[in-house]
């Protein structure tokens, strides 16, 4: 008898798409590249008088690169994981 093992994986390329998974009063959480990354309001704050839908419509632009298209917010995995390196801008 003969087993033959089949991969639906590409080596080097990614297979899953980032995505939100959680919304609650203190932040967003975010998976991403196998990650899931907190988003509290207080270093994010752009994202806590949004509405629920432009919040979960997330796209990973790039390798690390994270954009919400109905609120144009561009963020980087590096961003998300060390937010006291970069200041606020928006105001």
């Amino acid at each position: 008898m003969r087993h033959t093992i089949m991969s639906s994986l590409t080596l080097g390329k990614s297979t899953s798409a980032a995505e939100v998974t959680h919304v609650s009063s203190h932040g967003v959480w975010v998976l991403a590249q196998g990650e899931e990354l907190f988003m509290s309001y207080k270093d994010f704050p752009w994202f806590q008088e949004q509405p629920l839908r432009s919040i979960l419509l997330v796209q990973e632009s790039s390798n690390g690169h994270l954009y919400w298209p109905e609120i144009d917010i561009d963020l980087t995995l590096e961003i998300i994981k060390n937010p006291e390196r970069f200041p606020l801008k928006a105001k």
